[in-house]
């Protein structure tokens, strides 16, 4: 099959990538200027809020599946930009769905757990979005979009993505608590912020495999369990050999971030659990995995 990833370059894309050629695929990775991830397949730089671009590409690409991973997730970041992230995350994922019917592709889209409230997670697919803020409002209107514009696609939510190696740029969380907790630096988590802390390795897995299926919906594409950011931190410490007394508890309130979060997330994964072979992992399985690729990454 010919696959055609947005966000090549990220944490997720760079993996489904990666994933997609070791199972013979044809893949061509979008992305924002040079390539900086490895592999052998096709990459074209892309401004994805440019509609023409994006039509071209897509045009030349000839996919049958398109997964978009591309997105801006900085919360903040959206909050203090809003053209920004509507450009981002709704005309890029509007310019996308059209140029994925156009081509007649199944589309695979990646949104979040924020486009909920946060008071009455954790969440499963059928439960109705409440999105505050301007990130978790764009990735709800992008949601909208590709029902609208390319009907039949799949809807993949996840939440805290974490991974090693760490794409250029920001770090994700799981490699910012290491950097910081290997320094023995200490690092302040939320107790009050319930989650389901997602291994990259383990969404690409099951995007991969919502696309090769062809599978419309929504699907909840994270890790198999919810717990708030300082158990997680703990546990990490745990498999990483780390100083837990370095994790200091605190309440999201008392950071006054500029963007709202939600604090009761997560998601439940019943439906990939059952449907899918690509299952969300375990914590333990997962860390364990992120453990032996920093490990890796470091030559030990």
């Amino acid at each position: 099959m010919r696959f055609l990833v947005t966000g090549s370059n990220g944490l997720v894309g760079s993996r489904a990538c990666a994933l997609l050629e070791t199972r013979g695929h044809t893949v061509v990775g979008l992305g924002r200027g040079p390539r900086r991830t490895g592999g052998s397949y096709g990459y074209v730089s892309v401004d994805l809020t440019r509609d023409a671009e994006v039509a071209e590409a897509l045009s030349t690409a000839a996919p049958d599946v398109v997964i978009h991973c591309a997105s801006m997730t900085e919360v903040d970041a959206c909050e203090k930009n809003v053209e920004a992230a509507y450009a981002a995350n709704v005309q890029a994922t509007a310019a996308v769905a059209r140029g994925a019917r156009t081509a007649g592709a199944h589309l695979v889209h990646v949104s979040t757990d924020y486009v909920f409230d946060g008071d009455a997670g954790p969440y499963d697919e059928a439960s109705v979005p409440n999105p505050r803020g301007a990130y978790a409002l764009t990735k709800h209107m992008a949601e909208q979009a590709v029902r609208v514009l390319a009907p039949g696609s799949a809807i993949a939510r996840t939440a805290v993505v974490y991974g090693w190696p760490p794409v250029e740029g920001r770090l994700n969380f799981g490699a910012w608590l290491v950097t910081n907790l290997e320094k023995g630096q200490s690092v302040r988590l939320f107790d009050d912020q319930i989650v389901s802390p997602s291994l990259a390795d383990n969404v690409a897995g099951m995007l991969v495999e919502l696309g090769e299926r062809k599978l419309g919906g929504v699907w909840n594409t994270c890790g198999g369990e919810v717990m708030d950011r300082v158990a997680f931190g703990r546990a990490l410490c745990e498999v990483f050999g780390f100083d837990a007394g370095l994790v200091i508890p605190t309440r999201m309130a008392d950071l006054k971030l500029p963007s709202p979060r939600p604090l009761k997330s997560g998601l439940k994964t019943d439906k990939a659990r059952a449907e899918l072979a690509e299952k969300p992992l375990d914590l333990a399985t997962s860390l364990s995995r992120f453990h032996a690729s920093w490990k890796a990454a470091r030559g030990t």
